[in-house]
């Protein structure tokens, strides 16, 4: 088989199995619309749950910025490109959060696989939830540990894997809100048997920080967990687009040490830092507790209603509420349907979710208005008939 071939052929099966991906070009793809040229649908498929991305004191924060400090940070961290806006938006991270150190990465996903590459040995066990998402699974099936996944959100199978003998160290993994099913994960639990177990546990939070918990603090500080390891990302309820790794002293120092992806990619621009320092102080203020209580509202409109249309939900209380299609073909046509309606959502299918288990992902955000969660509703209800 040549190089081509082989392309040509997983492509093919891609098309076949209606799992083919394509992007869209848009004029405007955060907040309560969606923009293509003269087109514009209502937006439920933006992670932008507060509606932070078009806020103008985060613009304006980021303008300074790049006033102040340019368009780019010039090269790594560990180089030049560490500035005292990183530094400060760092430390108040940590101190919001309550941990003693905050790093900064340029995506969650690089968040994830530094973090497990770098701690991860060849005697060690990985436990992580089977729905996990790609970035930790992928980080952990290419490390020298051995990964086992649990159930999904199944605290008691976790407790069995990690009872299980090993020579080395283990590291139980989880998400706070899964990022396709909207579900949260039982953290006191799994904090629980993790701790019997000896065992360390990293919690990726994108997509509670922010709109969760206290202040917004997350899905931890909701449950009153504190784990060892805390990622939090900003490409969602933030409204811009990064990562922070929340640790312990001695660990970020090991990470700044062994962690590659940070050590070998350009730093984010520090006018992004400065951003995300404008960011976090409006979701601490009394504008980011009326915007999650606006979200928690929409939230529940669309569920009353989907529940009077017996559309099938799943038990997510979060922004994230999927509606399982089942087939492929069926999630494609009916997200099409829905567009020429005038409201944008999109088909999440395999390899992202199980097979047999398509579905129209849609988020809400405080962006949106009641009058945009009743016309969802309506079209919903039209398409399906």
């Amino acid at each position: 088989m040549s190089w081509q071939q082989r392309i040509d052929t997983a492509l093919t099966e891609r098309r076949h199995a209606d799992t083919f991906r394509h992007r869209l070009p848009v004029s405007h793809g955060a907040g309560r619309w969606l923009v293509q040229g003269e087109r514009r649908w209502l937006n439920f498929s933006s992670n932008d749950y507060l509606g932070l991305s078009q806020h103008p004191q985060i613009v304006a924060a980021w303008q300074q910025g790049a006033e102040r400090y340019g368009t780019g940070s010039g090269g790594s961290g560990h180089v030049t490109g560490y500035s005292e806006a990183h530094q400060q938006f760092e430390q108040e991270l940590a101190q919001w959060l309550g941990y003693p150190r905050a790093l900064l990465f340029i995506s969650g996903f690089a968040a994830n696989q530094a973090v497990i590459a770098a701690l991860m040995h060849k005697d060690d066990r990985i436990v992580a939830d089977k729905l996990s998402h790609a970035s930790l699974l992928e980080a952990a099936s290419h490390s020298p540990a051995q990964l086992r996944r649990f159930a999904h959100n199944d605290s008691s199978q976790l407790a069995s894997l990690l009872a299980k003998p090993i020579e080395g160290l283990q590291l139980a993994v989880t998400e706070g809100i899964f990022s396709m099913d909207g579900d949260s994960a039982p953290l006191a639990g799994i904090a629980a048997v993790t701790r019997q177990a000896n065992g360390w546990l990293l919690v990726d939070d994108a997509h509670g920080v922010g709109v969760s918990g206290d202040n917004g603090r997350g899905s931890c500080a909701a449950q009153g967990v504190h784990p060892e390891l805390l990622v939090v990302t900003f490409g969602k309820a933030f409204g811009l687009s990064g990562a922070a790794v929340l640790c312990s002293d001695p660990v970020a120092d090991y990470l700044l040490q062994f962690a590659r992806h940070l050590i070998y990619s350009t730093s984010m621009p520090p006018a992004q830092a400065v951003a995300l320092s404008q960011a976090l102080a409006i979701i601490r203020s009394e504008e980011g507790e009326s915007r999650r209580q606006t979200l928690r509202r929409h939230i529940a409109r669309f569920r009353q209603g989907a529940e009077q249309l017996s559309l099938q939900l799943t038990a997510s209380n979060s922004a994230i509420q999927p509606l399982i299609v089942g087939e492929n073909s069926r999630a494609l046509r009916l997200a099409e349907s829905l567009r020429e309606q005038g409201c944008w959502l999109t088909a999440i299918r395999p390899p992202t979710v199980p097979a047999g288990t398509a579905r129209l992902r849609v988020t809400l955000t405080a962006a949106h208005q009641p009058q945009d969660i009743d016309q969802l509703l309506e079209v919903l209800d039209a398409a399906r008939r």
